[in-house]
């Protein structure tokens, strides 16, 4: 998700957001230790974009 789209969400938004992007990582991850993904750059990719959710949520709050 690009910058400009995260601070276009609301609150409620961004939560949902948050909430799907921690499940995605968390399953992300699980899959990566069981076999190698291919692409594990999408990994730090979405660490990065929790973050970002979560800075924006703290700002609007």
């Amino acid at each position: 998700m690009k910058k400009a789209d995260i601070k276009n969400l609301s609150a409620e938004e961004l939560k949902t957001q948050l909430a799907e992007a921690q499940a995605n990582y968390n399953k992300m991850r699980l899959a990566h230790k069981i076999s190698p993904i291919e692409n594990p750059i999408r990994i730090r990719d979405l660490r990065k974009t929790i973050a970002r959710l979560n800075t924006e949520l703290t700002n609007k709050q």
